[in-house]
């Protein structure tokens, strides 16, 4: 399994960024090619060092290359053309193969 890991900087609004986030982008990510399973934090992030971030979201897919051809599909290019309209506090994607050890 693969995954796109998604890190949302605090927002200027929080309460818009929830607004827009859960009832436009989402549902556009959740549109992605190949997406298995889609999920976000339940309450705050907490972080251990550091500085937590707004909203963590977790994409799996099968495969990095699932990933990638979903990003570059026309939902994929659709929903990361969304990010500037309400993602202002900074965002973060990172991919990576996922191991049982």
């Amino acid at each position: 399994m693969a995954q796109l890991l998604v890190l949302y900087g605090t927002p200027a609004d929080p309460a818009a960024f929830e607004q827009y986030y859960r009832q436009t982008h989402m549902p556009l990510a959740q549109k992605l090619p190949g997406l298995r399973k889609y999920t976000i934090n339940k309450g705050p992030v907490q972080a251990l060092s550091g500085t937590a971030p707004h909203l963590v979201a977790t994409l799996d897919f099968d495969s990095l290359a699932d990933i990638q051809a979903a990003l570059a599909s026309p939902e994929g290019q659709t929903t990361a053309g969304d990010l500037p309209n309400f993602a202002d506090g900074g965002v973060t994607l990172l991919i990576y193969e996922n191991t049982t050890v």
